[in-house]
């Protein structure tokens, strides 16, 4: 009786400190000999890309070369052996704002969407998802997605299953100011989905600025987010990738940066890679600007202690803790 009290206080002791349920603390107490319930690890391997800047969506043939890039890539992802390949924003074409623009190119105004090659954007897309399920590969594609007259577009991700199937889209919600001003409606929602085990959640353009968007999904459970961007301004600005770094450390998960190539290289934390839990780049894309995959095995990370922890300390855990009235808390003045 005294040895199992004495487990029992231990277990008692780690459910405390960690803010583990009782049965999880108990599997980490177990000797490993006898903890046959330790959950089972669940991997994924995951490429991201980098491609090259396309910002002219009425030429139909640069549509179509970025298609093909795009597909060229999803292969070669495939034969190092990934199961989720995620691109940038406007992978597709990342239509610029003064080539847009009704007024442009000299003033930047309302965008005419009619000088978007729609018709070549569905075949690129058509054929990228049929590659999907013929590879049997997840894949993320950053386009813009049309909605019906006369609404402006959303600028999105594509969730293709590895059956080619449409899956989900993710609408990016927190739009620049030239973004929202003038060319695109913005999204409403955190969009998830889960891939063998491994949940995911998706951001797009400049929505690294907000911690927000990452700490919702820390709430919703994922294991990784996926963030596209073409790179901020100026080009393939180096907040965004430390940015990431920190979501990826404060919040206890993956993120994979997938940012456009912009021609004539750029600063090496701006290239596309997979940040790990604590924070460190677990796989980074070569930073002289061409079209690249880098590939990370990642997981759900079941270890971990700090998530249950940072959720227990945000419940009102110190409220009891607090004293009330004593002078030697309530002056700032005195050593």
């Amino acid at each position: 009786m005294t040895e199992n009290g004495n487990f029992k206080r231990r277990v008692r002791a780690r459910a405390a400190k960690t803010g583990e349920s009782y049965t999880a603390a108990r599997m980490h107490v177990l000797p490993r000999s006898a903890n046959d319930a330790q959950p089972e690890v669940r991997r994924l391997r995951l490429a991201v890309a980098q491609t090259t800047y396309a910002d002219d969506p009425r030429d139909a043939d640069k549509l179509r070369q970025s298609g093909q890039e795009m597909r060229l890539l999803m292969r070669q992802a495939r034969e190092a052996g990934a199961r989720l390949i995620h691109f940038p924003e406007g992978t597709t074409s990342s239509p610029n704002k003064r080539i847009m623009s009704e007024i442009g190119p000299r003033e930047i105004g309302p965008s005419d969407w009619r000088r978007f090659e729609w018709a070549v954007l569905r075949e690129e897309l058509d054929a990228t998802r049929k590659l999907a399920r013929e590879l049997g590969l997840w894949t993320v594609i950053g386009s813009v997605h049309p909605l019906t007259a006369p609404h402006r577009p959303h600028n999105s991700l594509y969730v293709v299953s590895d059956r080619g199937e449409l899956a989900t889209r993710y609408d990016e919600r927190l739009l620049s100011n030239t973004k929202i001003s003038f060319m695109y409606t913005p999204g409403s929602i955190p969009v998830t989905f889960e891939v063998d085990g491994i949940r995911f959640g998706c951001s797009l353009g400049m929505e690294c600025h907000y911690p927000e968007i990452f700490s919702e999904y820390e709430r919703l459970d994922v294991h990784c987010v996926l963030f596209s961007t073409t790179g901020g301004s100026p080009a393939n600005e180096p907040s965004f990738a430390a940015e990431a770094q920190g979501h990826a450390a404060s919040n206890s998960y993956w993120v994979s940066f997938s940012v456009l190539a912009h021609p004539g290289g750029h600063a090496d934390p701006a290239s596309s890679g997979i940040v790990a839990p604590g924070g460190r780049w677990a796989a980074q894309c070569p930073a002289d600007g061409t079209p690249a995959i880098s590939l990370a095995a990642i997981d759900d990370n079941p270890g971990d202690l700090s998530r249950p922890w940072r959720r227990k300390a945000r419940s009102g855990l110190y409220e009891p803790h607090r004293v009330a009235g004593d002078p030697r808390s309530d002056a700032r003045n005195m050593f």
